[in-house]
């Protein structure tokens, strides 16, 4: 009898003076999402994230807002990787490697990653604007840094032309949870298998 795929769902969260952060993802979702940050522009790119890579994603996380928006949103990547990064187990069958451009209007981003436990990150994106509505543009930089870092993933994040920041950033997160879904899918030919000729995944 063929046994039972291995459930890849995992939660975790961080609790500190500054954040309190709770995350649970089921990588073999449908896209199904619940997220409150109290950062609504955080909100819909986490939603778009979802959405788009079908992993089902609950964020609840509470922070001192009072202060900005950066201990929030950086907890936020650093919590949400650690889901993802247990939740992929022992990273048998795994594609592995994933990569997305993405159109928005104007605007085209490209997103590469290997999921290689090598945690790296390369961000090639610039703003014409410091911030967008409440949330300053820079810290689009810090989740995806502690993205990669939390969930051990190699990311290079790229956004070839265009000129409206909203655009720019959300063909940014559309591009990665297009790259993920690629990557984190079971190779069936592969299945039993850490996709690394080392027999594991790391660094060395």
């Amino acid at each position: 009898m063929p046994q039972a795929p291995k459930l890849r769902q995992a939660e975790a969260s961080r609790a500190t003076k500054e954040t309190s952060i709770s995350v649970a993802v089921n990588l073999d979702g449908t896209g199904e999402y619940n997220v409150s940050t109290g950062i609504g522009f955080l909100d819909h790119m986490l939603e778009q994230l979802s959405r788009h890579s079908l992993i089902d994603i609950d964020v609840q996380a509470k922070g001192d807002l009072h202060i900005d928006f950066h201990h929030t949103t950086e907890d936020t990547g650093i919590v949400l990787g650690e889901a993802v990064r247990d939740a992929l187990g022992d990273f048998k069958g795994l594609t592995r490697y994933g990569s997305a451009v993405i159109p928005m209007d104007e605007t085209c981003s490209r997103v590469s990653l290997d999921v290689s436990q090598r945690p790296y990150l390369i961000w090639n994106v610039n703003f014409t604007k410091p911030k967008l509505g409440d949330m300053d543009t820079e810290l689009f930089k810090e989740w995806f840094q502690a993205f990669a870092q939390s969930a051990g993933i190699t990311l290079h994040v790229e956004n070839m032309y265009g000129e409206n920041n909203h655009h720019i950033v959300e063909s940014c997160f559309k591009a990665l949870a297009r790259a993920l879904r690629q990557a984190i899918e079971i190779d069936p030919r592969k299945a039993d298998e850490v996709p690394s000729t080392k027999g594991v995944l790391g660094s060395g």
